[in-house]
Formats: structure tokens, sequence, C-alpha cells
């Protein structure tokens, strides 16, 4: 069954959901902008035990395709760490953006450092690589580097986390997005279902609501049903319930 879910950074992650009608949850399990490992979670417990599907997402800073040893190293860490506390807390999946290598450097070599993080480790949860928006360096803007990519890591236990908001921002046809990528990456294993502040192809990553942002909230509803997976509205926490609502009546209509 497709849960319908929101990312929720309130103290009581649970109490956020019912409240949005939400029957998944998203969460961050440490500071999303910091390097720290994260703290064993207060609520671990009644998150785990709440019946709601859980996903946590790794911190913005992380990017394992960085050809710079003081980023990329602690990235991997952190993967590690977030990946336990995900776990913790029952997590279905880690979610990790497909970050970049720096000007001037190869794409190649950044899809490569992905490659060595799965080699040589392995996590006791998945790790949901996320589409990303902008950056002429990306590893996973487009389908194109995207291919590149799992051509690398699909033979490990990874799956992806589709942003709608992000291929809208890339320049991705909706419409299609989600049989092109299914043929490169075999699955969909979460959407993020978001619209966004600015208009098609403007490499800007800002959500917006269904209601007053520029993708035709039926073209959101067309991606999560095409998907067939568990999605998250990570859309502005004053809206999110009527977001979930829409996509719960286009679902079942």
């Amino acid at each position: 069954m497709v849960l319908i879910g929101a990312h929720v950074r309130d103290g009581d992650p649970v109490a956020a959901a019912r409240a949005v009608g939400a029957e998944a949850i998203q969460v961050f399990a440490g500071d999303p902008q910091g390097w720290k490992k994260p703290k064993p979670r207060e609520d671990a417990d009644a998150t785990r035990d709440s019946g709601l599907g859980v996903y946590v997402h790794a911190p913005y800073l992380v990017n394992v395709a960085s050809t710079n040893n003081r980023i990329r190293i602690p990235s991997r860490n952190m993967i590690a760490q977030h990946a336990a506390a995900a776990a913790d807390l029952g997590a279905r999946g880690l979610i990790v953006h497909g970050g970049h290598v720096g000007d001037g450097d190869d794409v190649a070599t950044g899809v490569d450092n992905w490659r060595k993080t799965f080699e040589r480790a392995t996590f006791p949860v998945r790790v949901l690589v996320e589409n990303t928006a902008g950056g002429e360096n990306a590893c996973a803007r487009h389908l194109d580097r995207i291919a590149r990519l799992w051509d690398a890591i699909g033979g490990y236990d990874v799956g992806f986390c589709l942003d709608t908001c992000h291929a809208w921002a890339a320049g991705e046809d909706l419409e299609t997005v989600v049989e092109r990528l299914v043929a490169i990456t075999g699955r969909i294993d979460l959407v993020h279902a978001n619209s966004s502040r600015d208009p098609f192809d403007s490499s800007r990553d800002r959500h917006a609501s269904f209601a007053t942002g520029t993708i035709p909230p039926e073209l959101l509803a067309h991606v999560v049903r095409e998907a067939g997976c568990d999605v998250v509205v990570e859309t502005p926490a004053e809206r999110q319930g009527e977001d979930i609502a829409f996509l719960r009546a286009a679902l079942e209509g």
C-alpha cells in the first residue's frame, strides 16, 4: 500500500503526522546543516511503534561525490551514522542528495566516489539517492548523469528518491520522468511530491505547496500515481494537510 506522508520538523513527529493526516513521516536524525554525529532520539520508541512509515533525510552537507577529502570522507561517515540512526527508528530508507564535484573536476570522479562508498561499506537501511535541482557538476541532476551513476552503483543495495521540484527545476518532463527513470534505475522507492516557487528549468530548489506553486497539481498526482511508491510532501507545514488530502483523493479517484 502506498503511504502518503510529510516531512515533519516538530518535536513530536508522530503528533505532527496525525495533525496533517500523514501515514508516513520523514525526519532529520540530527542537525541538517551540521557534521555532528546524531544523538539517540528520545522519541525513537514512540516513532518506531507508531505504525507510520518512517524515512530519514541525511544532512544537506553530505556530498560523497566530492573530490575534496575534507568533505568526502566525513560524508561517508555521516551516511553510516545516519543510517544507523535511521535503523533505530525502523526507517524504510535514508535519503541522500546525489552530490556534485568541484569546478573543473570530472563528474566521472564523483560517480566513482559514489561507487567506492557502497564498495567499502554496507548500511543497515537502504540509501536512497535523490535527484538534485541545479549545478553543472551535479551527479544526479539530469537523467543522463543518473544513468552514469547507476551504471556504477546499481548493483549495490541502493534505491532512488524522485523529487518533483528538483526534476522540474532541472528541466525534466514530469509527464514521462517516472518511465524514463525506471528504465535507468529499475526502481523508484520514494517520491518527494513538491511544487516549485520557480518556473520550469530554473535550476532553483525552492519548494511550494500544490496550490501556490508553478507545477500543475494534476501533474504532481500523475507522477505519484506512475511511481506507485510511498510519497512524502516537503511543502510548507501550514499547507501539508491540504497537499496530502489532494494526493489521497487523486489516488483514490
